[in-house]
């Protein structure tokens, strides 16, 4: 009986590190994409993603809306090529991150700032899986509004 509560006792202590440190982990694939926009640097924006990735965004009109496709090789290619005076600079708000096993899905409302100007704001939804070379996103979907931001 003693030696299942020091067990028990262990896996308690244990489990929540690893936990964080997946946490931890998916929290930096994400900042990574965002520095890489802000640095232009097409490189480490593409290291973030699996292949065949999906992004997506939502337009509303009112309160419907309509879910538009892009590519992520188009979205790296454009952003590597802005001259060096654009300035984009998306910052994440919160962070409500929930793995299971290799899975990973991460809730960050954000706001936008192009050329130090506020744009809008939202919400990106990720879906991320844990690969041999480390945790990618296969999968990203976001709002955009320019009303309702904090």
């Amino acid at each position: 009986m003693k030696n299942l509560l020091v067990i028990l006792f262990s896996f308690i202590l244990v489990f929540p590190a690893f936990s964080q440190s997946e946490d931890a982990a998916v929290k930096a694939v994400i900042e990574s994409l965002f520095d890489g926009m802000r640095a232009k640097n097409a490189d480490q924006i593409a290291s973030v993603f699996s292949e065949n990735a999906i992004m997506q965004t939502i337009e509303t009109t009112g309160e419907t809306g309509t879910v538009k496709a892009g590519s992520v090789a188009d979205f790296v290619k454009g952003i590597g090529s802005l001259p060096a005076e654009t300035n984009l600079d998306e910052r994440i708000t919160d962070y409500q991150i929930n793995i299971d096993g290799p899975m990973a899905t991460a809730w960050t409302p954000y706001e936008f700032y192009f050329n130090d100007k506020f744009s809008h704001c939202g919400v990106n939804s990720f879906q991320l899986v844990k690969m041999a070379s480390g945790w990618k996103i296969v999968y990203i979907i976001d709002t955009r509004r320019k009303d309702g931001c904090s």
